[in-house]
């Protein structure tokens, strides 16, 4: 009995995580440089005693982001980037905070600084913020992310990679914090007049949903059972009708 309610829990609880990463990609899916996430884990099939369906008993390993880069969309503005590889650019978050991100879709501050979509300033590839002459019209950033004017070049953009991309944790607004050092990205593509978008694949996510959903009430129904055939046993155990 305690194993078939154990293996039902915990069915039901790597369903529920598996429904909220869902969930997080499909809300995600014009996100610009968004990486979906995926549940890990291992599955152990049974086939409790008296029951006409097989569920499995699952241990959560934890979650993955999918490394694949999302399609590129041109938008023609000279501050938007794209990256086509592994690598992240690296933004000046609140107290100094390093952090990075793959949504590329820049603008100037008041003080001429290349910034993000929250204000965070860009870093170049010596870890300063990325400023601008008064008046700066015709910028060109090239494939290696180096950053000219008509003045020539002032600088080139910080694009990192990392061994792990799973040691990145969101912060929120596309932006990825980490304890690991990256190192350059010289693999990385830099498109100037771009947009990465999300790796999200809807169809695929909707397949899951409703997969994940049917699942979780197959698992339900069964402890539903379980639940009603425990109580026949104990009532006829007792005597009591």
């Amino acid at each position: 009995m305690e194993n078939t309610i154990y293996i039902g829990l915990s069915r039901l609880s790597a369903l529920q995580e598996h429904m909220s990463l869902i969930a997080n990609n499909i809300a995600n899916i014009n996100t610009p440089g968004y990486k979906a996430n995926k549940i890990l884990f291992s599955e152990y099939l049974d086939k409790p005693k008296g029951m006409k369906e097989t569920i499995s008993m699952v241990l959560d390993y934890g979650n993955y982001r999918v490394k694949d880069n999302g399609p590129i969309k041109r938008t023609g503005n000279q501050l938007d980037i794209a990256l086509e590889g592994n690598g992240y650019l690296g933004v000046q978050g609140p107290n100094n905070q390093r952090f990075y991100t793959r949504n590329g879709s820049f603008s100037l501050n008041a003080q001429n600084q290349l910034v993000t979509q929250q204000g965070y300033p860009v870093l170049d590839a010596g870890g300063q913020p990325i400023v601008f002459a008064e008046g700066v019209s015709d910028i060109v950033i090239d494939e290696s992310g180096s950053i000219g004017t008509k003045d020539g070049t002032i600088g080139a953009l910080m694009v990192e990679e990392f061994d792990n991309i799973n040691t990145l944790t969101p912060v929120g607004n596309s932006l990825y914090k980490t304890d690991e050092t990256g190192k350059p990205s010289p693999k990385t593509k830099v498109l100037q007049g771009a947009i990465e978008g999300s790796n999200t694949q809807g169809v695929l996510e909707m397949t899951d949903m409703i997969d994940v959903s049917r699942n979780y009430q197959s698992v339900a129904r069964m402890l539903q059972a379980e639940h009603d055939r425990v109580r026949a046993t104990i009532r006829s155990l007792t005597g009591n009708s």
